[in-house]
């Protein structure tokens, strides 16, 4: 388990115990030791708060019993764990002996335009492929290249192309080009079949729109 994800664990265990005692805080007796080892160092990242003397003497009275620790979350702690558990959690990628999926590797510029087009989903008539939003949000970077990992089907390449086709539309024309360029794939809607080949630099459409 990497140290984020044990950080993550402590806050998440703390919470439930807080909530589950009703006055927000996990005592002494409720914590594996593992966790309370490592409830210093979140202290100092100001992500949990230990009781003081005072609220040790308080909780005592509550509890009937002596409480000599005590630990709940600070607003930070509580923020820290919603933003984690609401990132979506990286999908295991097909590897390339899977036929139905190919490897894209995408430029930023490439990128950024497919983030826009997955984001208008709700108000597109044309929506993205489905599972294409989820290769976007999961989609890992090559720093060394610069380039954006996906693996896609043929439903979601040509959504991709489309997508890149708007871009164009309202812009930069050099996104849709270079993804034709790269992997053959081109959205000429019907009707627009004159200007199709010179937006790919001579390229033959294959969109199956």
């Amino acid at each position: 388990m990497r140290n984020w994800e044990k950080a993550l664990s402590i806050l998440e265990a703390l919470r439930e115990r807080g909530q589950a005692a009703g006055h927000g805080w996990t005592l002494d007796t409720e914590l594996l030791p593992s966790h309370q080892q490592g409830v210093n160092a979140l202290e100092n990242q100001g992500l949990i708060e230990l009781a003081g003397r005072d609220g040790r003497a308080e909780l005592s009275a509550l509890e009937g019993r002596p409480v000599w620790w005590a630990a709940r979350l600070t607003p930070y702690g509580h923020d820290t764990l919603a933003y984690a558990q609401s990132r979506p959690r990286p999908v295991s990628m097909p590897g390339p002996a899977d036929p139905d999926r190919q490897l894209v590797e995408l430029i930023p510029s490439q990128m950024a335009a497919l983030r826009v087009f997955v984001a208008l989903s709700g108000q597109l008539r044309v929506p993205p492929a489905a599972g294409l939003a989820e290769q976007v949000r999961s989609a890992s970077c090559d720093h060394g290249i610069k380039r954006w990992r996906l693996h896609l089907t043929a439903e979601q390449m040509e959504s991709v192309a489309y997508g890149l086709w708007l871009h164009r539309m309202t812009g930069s024309a050099a996104e849709a080009n270079r993804f034709a360029r790269e992997y053959g794939v081109v959205h000429s809607p019907a009707g627009a079949a004159d200007e199709g080949p010179a937006a790919v630099d001579g390229l033959p459409s294959t969109a199956r729109w």
